[in-house]
């Protein structure tokens, strides 16, 4: 297939995945030299004209500000690589574990190997660094590598193909376009692990098709992701910080808060902390270089049609941005906005919000705040903001999240050391750092018998020696 289609056919998908196949078998453990070389490239897919890079992500959203972009997608997946060189000597070494006393003088260890040709599918939402995050720990791990990013992003996505063929043969990383019509035919390919991120909905439907060839898959979902205020919290502090974190790229992030739990004497401070504190970090929106716009009409309209739905309900919907600013025609920026005294019958509360939209429920204590978290999906992200030391580990060992960030937002998914992955409904598996490696790995357990050894002692014929040797070792 040329890196310039806009459509992989079946014939194509099959060629790509024979020609992997084909190349692993002839490498099947990758020096470290080539791994590291293979990284390099990987980084250069990145930090090669980085404007290029950020202007096509711009077009594809209608605008994004190029400091995000640079943020989220360049310096991610560059500080992944770079990680990744660091430690890959190390990551790649046999572990030695100790024997038992019961199987003495044998030696045991593991050996790390990388699993085949590794599958990606990647959303629109952060389309270079969801694309290519993964692929460093799995290029890293020795395997090869196939990416279909999302469609809903097409100059990006052809940027990427573009990119990629220009460093990489096909045999090691190639990239396929298409539409979900693709998407669900690389998801059924016989893959040695398949890596989604995406929405829960289409995760189940990802899993399914995967089952086919009983490929291992790692799912990267997202769900609705709690930023719970306690009653001690500082909402100076809390309330820029939790802005931060759901208006980047207009909150079209699977981490951002999805929704927040003030206590009910808290509300009005809440409201205010928020309006002064976005305010601040963006003084306009509709003409603000540094708002980003909704992906597409469709996304703007679904947004627009879930706060109509709260209003008609009884939500009070709280504008964030100045008074009588319009947007131009055509714009798809869309004013952030409260909803207020949410409830569990409006549709914000019931799907993943993916835009500026932050709905708020009040409680009365923490026992409220925690069985009402608890009665919900396991998130992906939760946020805690409090003070009391206490109060924080209580919550966070009673709660179930795939990660957390306490008085902050987003921070832990840039943490390297840090495992991201979701729990139930908000995923399968973690990657990052080792992680990541860890993911696309396989972990063979190698257990070394020496010339003379005590386990012909177990051996048939049984009799009064196996009796005795057996309760000897039930003894140890």
């Amino acid at each position: 297939m040329s890196p310039d289609s806009s459509h992989a056919s079946p014939d194509d998908l099959a060629r790509l995945l024979a020609l992997q196949r084909a190349a692993f078998a002839r490498e099947r453990d990758p020096t470290y030299a080539v791994r590291r070389d293979r990284l390099q490239r990987l980084l250069r897919v990145v930090t090669d004209d980085e404007a290029e890079l950020c202007a096509a992500v711009a077009r594809d959203f209608g605008h994004r500000a190029t400091q995000e972009t640079r943020l989220t997608e360049i310096y991610i997946v560059a500080q992944g690589v770079r990680h990744a060189l660091r430690h890959l000597h190390g990551w790649m070494r046999p572990r030695r574990v100790s024997t038992p006393l019961t199987l003495l003088p044998g030696t045991s260890r593991i050996l790390r190997q990388a699993k085949g040709v590794v599958g990606i599918i990647s959303p629109w939402n952060y389309p270079v660094q969801l694309a290519l995050a993964p692929a460093i720990g799995a290029l890293a791990a020795g395997n090869r590598v196939l990416l279909k990013p999302s469609e809903l992003t097409p100059i990006t996505s052809a940027l990427l193909a573009k990119r990629v063929a220009k460093l990489f043969r096909e045999d090691e990383l190639a990239v396929v376009t298409g539409d979900a019509h693709v998407g669900e035919a690389f998801a059924r390919l016989p893959l040695d692990h398949l890596f989604f991120t995406g929405s829960t909905a289409v995760g189940r439907l990802v899993a399914l098709a995967a089952a086919d060839h009983l490929t291992p898959v790692t799912l990267e979902l997202g769900g609705k992701s709690p930023a719970l205020i306690d009653a001690d919290a500082d909402l100076a502090l809390a309330a820029p910080r939790l802005a931060v974190g759901k208006l980047l790229n207009a909150g079209q992030t699977c981490i951002a808060p999805d929704y927040a739990l003030v206590p009910g004497a808290s509300l009005e401070r809440f409201i205010a902390a928020m309006r002064d504190a976005v305010a601040r970090l963006y003084p306009s929106f509709y003409d603000n270089a540094d708002y980003t716009a909704i992906v597409n009409a469709r996304h703007h309209d679904r947004l627009a049609a879930l706060v109509d739905d709260a209003r008609a309900l009884g939500a009070r919907i709280v504008p964030l941005g100045p008074p009588n600013e319009f947007p131009e025609p055509g714009s798809r920026k869309l004013e952030p906005v409260l909803i207020v005294g949410a409830t569990p019958d409006m549709k914000v509360m019931q799907e993943e919000i993916f835009g500026p939209l932050l709905p708020v429920e009040t409680y009365d204590g923490l026992d409220e705040a925690i069985a009402r978290l608890n009665a919900r999906p396991h998130p992906l992200a939760f946020y805690y903001f409090g003070a009391t030391a206490a109060r924080r580990e209580r919550v966070l060992r009673e709660t179930l999240a795939g990660g957390v960030t306490v008085n902050d937002t987003l921070w832990h998914f840039a943490h390297e050391e840090l495992p991201f992955g979701g729990v139930g409904a908000s995923g399968i598996g973690a990657y990052h750092g080792e992680r990541s490696f860890l993911a696309f790995t396989h972990e063979k357990a190698v257990f070394r018998q020496p010339r003379a050894a005590a386990a012909k002692l177990l051996y048939p014929p049984y009799g009064r020696t196996f009796d005795k040797v057996l309760g000897l070792l039930k003894r140890l």
